[in-house]
């Protein structure tokens, strides 16, 4: 995977772009760190995780989201 300063992407994006397009991922650089990653339309649908993938691989799946809302009040709601 080639490493792009963000300046140099920015000035050679083009190719950056074209790079990516050809299946090779570009990592582009800022302040010495990276940025982002620059892949394909392909590699990406083909890498995304589904929702319930996001979901089930998640820190925080043992939390109980079931919240029960009480039915003995109304709230009140302005016109």
């Amino acid at each position: 995977m080639k490493t792009w300063q963000l300046q140099d992407a920015k000035a050679k994006f083009s190719r950056v772009v074209n790079l990516a397009c050809d299946g090779e991922p570009q990592m582009v650089t800022r302040n010495g760190k990276p940025a982002v990653y620059i892949v394909s339309a392909e590699d990406y649908k083909k890498n995304k995780p589904s929702l319930k993938e996001v979901l089930m691989n998640s820190p925080h799946k043992d939390i109980d989201l079931k919240i029960e809302r009480s039915k003995d009040t109304l709230r009140e709601i302005e016109f």
